[in-house]
């Protein structure tokens, strides 16, 4: 397989992911509170998240560069004609792909998409470091092809020699790659940070939101990623003064540990065919969109569904009866389809083409949808998702 391939199986798991940005504007009305029909998002979730700091530095130029995409941050007085310049790419391009106007002033801090990537920033650049920011801990070979190869993986706490000082090299940046959301209309600042449960205020001071937060259609917002909310506090047992608090008991002493799981081996070339979808158990809870074989299973942070290769032009079908809550593309321009079965269970269909469907169509289970690409390319990528969490769709296929 080659690092293009998996470049781009990667960039459509995170661009199906990413499709889901839009469900809120899909299904639900625009009241501030959005309490008011199923799917609603409460902003109780918001106020437990844990955020991540403040935005990543950009270079010089103003350049942010993730593995999937790249931004510019405004300075004071830029329009989009002065980025455009700076970076050396066509202003009309950049214009359109914002949806602003070539000489409309941008606020000190504003974020630009860039439609293309430009070069990656260094320290000739004036950044720490060379290259995208990448998540610490992540095979950098597996997302940016065979770059670097030389970070050994770790098996526990290992100790090394300092490299001389003369031989150091610069240390990149490494953070986790926000979601790149683009605004729909009727969307508000209010309305998105609700979506993905961050902190309006947050949300401005990312994307250099005015103080009203006013946001336009058209324009793209880093949404930071939302680490685990903190856990609740445990209640514990009230004494009386002067009695001292009582020692917890150890685990071990109430009952014995479990019994370690067993693991199971994983093919390492996974190709399990399917069959014909008539073969499948009658009572499983959905139907595989297409027949064919998996040519890859799935793998949580790494392929958030699964690929199902079959027949080029081959029906790709709704796993399930539901509605169509999300139509969008990939950044190769791809379509992604969004299913919603009930409030908090979605099903994906990326690598498609011939949606014979639009947003707000009623499907049937096993109602073709679209259909498999030509070529090499003939396989679906499916995912399953509770709410905005990725899960293993084999269970519900078997």
């Amino acid at each position: 397989m080659t690092h293009f391939i998996s470049r781009s199986r990667l960039r459509l798991s995170l661009m199906s992911a990413s499709a889901l940005v839009v469900l809120a504007a899909c299904d639900q009305p625009l009241d501030f509170d959005l309490r008011g029909g199923v799917g609603g998002f409460s902003t109780a979730d918001a106020a437990t998240q844990v955020i991540p700091g403040s935005r990543p530095s950009p270079d010089d130029r103003g350049v942010i560069s993730y593995p999937n995409y790249q931004v510019a941050i405004a300075d004071r007085g830029d329009t989009i004609s002065s980025v455009a310049t700076r970076l050396g790419v066509s202003t009309a391009e950049l214009a359109r792909f914002n949806g602003i106007e070539a000489d409309v002033p941008l606020r000190k801090g504003e974020v630009i998409a860039l439609p293309k990537r430009v070069a990656e920033p260094s320290p000739a650049t004036g950044a720490i470091g060379t290259g995208p920011i990448q998540p610490g801990g992540v095979d950098i070979g597996t997302l940016a092809g065979d770059a670097i190869n030389r970070a050994p993986e770790s098996t526990g706490v290992q100790t090394a020699a300092l490299p001389p000082a003369a031989t150091s090299t610069p240390t990149p940046q490494t953070g986790q790659e926000p979601i790149r959301h683009k605004v729909e209309r009727g969307e508000t600042a209010y309305t998105i940070a609700r979506l993905y449960q961050v902190p309006v205020k947050t949300l401005a001071e990312w994307n250099g939101l005015g103080a009203d937060f006013a946001i336009r259609e058209g324009q793209f917002l880093l949404i930071p990623v939302a680490k685990q909310a903190p856990p609740a506090a445990a209640a514990s047992a009230v004494t009386q003064p002067g009695a001292g608090s009582p020692t917890p008991t150890p685990p071990s002493a109430t009952k014995p540990l479990p019994e370690p799981e067993k693991t199971v081996a994983v093919p390492t070339e996974p190709a399990a065919d399917l069959g014909p979808q008539t073969t499948a158990s009658s009572s499983a809870r959905m139907v595989f969109p297409v027949s064919g074989s998996i040519i890859r299973e799935y793998a949580k942070g790494k392929n958030e569904g699964i690929n199902i290769k079959s027949d080029p032009g081959s029906a790709v079908k709704s796993a399930d009866a539901g509605t169509v809550a999300a139509i969008t593309k990939s950044a190769d321009g791809i379509p992604i389809i969004v299913v919603r079965h009930d409030p908090e269970l979605l099903t994906v269909y990326a690598n498609v083409t011939d949606v014979s469907v639009k947003k707000g169509t009623k499907v049937k289970r096993g109602e073709p949808i679209a259909k498999l690409r030509p070529g090499k390319d003939a396989y679906v990528h499916f995912e399953v998702r509770k709410g905005f969490d990725s899960v293993d769709p084999l269970p519900y296929l078997q």
